[in-house]
């Protein structure tokens, strides 16, 4: 089984407005695996309050206590998301018993299209335990950034319903604390993820060797 690892993005809290922007660039569809260092606390993640598509409202603590598998998409991505997603399934049917510590999250990044019904039909096709977010433009845009996920959506002419979303294509892991741990291409095998998930999460368990 190849193991090939997207490795930890690197601290950018004291980073200048600049280099926010070349990790966002770093994450676009498409571009290669990111070459960053692995020291230092990413600031990666934040608060959030998004619709669900199991009804109710979603933050940040709703699922304190698991691990957040958080992965942002849109309903009408042509290849690459369903792809992402249907990846992610597979995952989760590989850890078995072990899936039960996760919470896997698919936040939308185009809430114009994406409403809470259109989402909940959509995952339909995927695992059961896939919880979709939808919200507001703004609320949308903040916890992208807050996740550092580049996003540029094409304007429509009038109320054309076509159009595409250019945006990166990892998933993230965050801790049962909510803090940021790994990131991986969502286009890896769903086996693959499973293995990748299952080191992270004994990694931190015992004790992430020091970067």
């Amino acid at each position: 089984m190849k193991r090939k690892y997207t490795i930890l993005i690197a601290a950018v809290l004291s980073l200048a407005t600049a280099s926010a922007l070349a990790l966002a660039w770093g994450l676009f569809i498409g571009s290669p695996t990111p070459q960053v260092a692995t020291s230092g606390t990413a600031a990666i993640g934040g608060s959030f309050t998004l619709v669900s598509t199991k009804g109710g409202t979603i933050n940040d603590r709703t699922y304190r206590g698991k691990w957040l598998l958080i992965f942002f998409d849109y309903t009408f991505c042509p290849d690459a998301c369903p792809t992402a997603l249907n990846n992610i399934s597979v995952a989760l049917e590989e850890l078995g018993p072990e899936a039960n510590k996760l919470q896997p999250l698919f936040i939308t990044v185009d809430p114009r299209r994406d409403t809470r019904e259109v989402m909940s039909d959509y995952l339909k096709s995927f695992d059961s335990r896939i919880v979709g977010l939808t919200g507001d433009e703004d609320q949308i845009d903040s916890v992208a950034k807050e996740y550092r996920v580049y996003v540029a959506r094409q304007r429509p002419e009038g109320e054309a319903d076509y159009y595409l979303v250019s945006h990166s294509a990892y998933v993230y892991l965050m801790d049962p604390q909510g803090k940021f741990v790994n990131v991986i291409h969502g286009s890896e095998a769903g086996e693959d993820i499973a293995a990748w998930l299952r080191k992270e999460m004994s990694d931190s368990n015992t004790g992430r060797s020091t970067q």
